[in-house]
């Protein structure tokens, strides 16, 4: 007698697996100071031991809260309470105190003169 399983059994089971070693995959390489309420090896047994459930718990409970957007409103640098997450030695680490963002080349203004100047063939 042959084991029928339906296609949709096989798709949720499938997402069921990627959702799972996805969870267990970012338990083991979240570093320890990150972890919330239990230290790192008793969520990794959670995860493998329950499987879906400790996955979700993982999600939900225990994973870092995530770091607020490197740019505020009108695109200035720092979201919202970043900057008083970095003074109180949060580890934000999207905002500077000096204010400076990477920029790329066409935001420079010197660069910007300078390829006009050689353009123009000042240079």
């Amino acid at each position: 007698m042959a084991y029928r399983v339906g296609m949709p059994s096989v798709i949720i089971g499938l997402a069921l697996l990627a959702f799972w070693l996805y969870c267990l995959f970012d338990v083991i390489t979240t570093p320890e100071e990150d972890m919330r309420n239990l230290p790192k090896f008793v969520w990794v047994l959670i995860v493998v031991f329950l499987a879906g459930v400790g996955a979700l718990t993982w999600l939900l409970v225990g994973r870092p809260r995530a770091v607020h957007s490197v740019y505020g409103p009108n695109g200035a640098v720092g979201g919202p309470g970043a900057q008083a997450e970095a003074q109180a030695g949060g580890r934000g680490g999207a905002w500077s105190p000096r204010g400076d963002a990477p920029r790329g080349p066409d935001d420079d203004p010197d660069f910007l003169s300078s390829l006009e100047r050689r353009l123009r063939g000042d240079d």
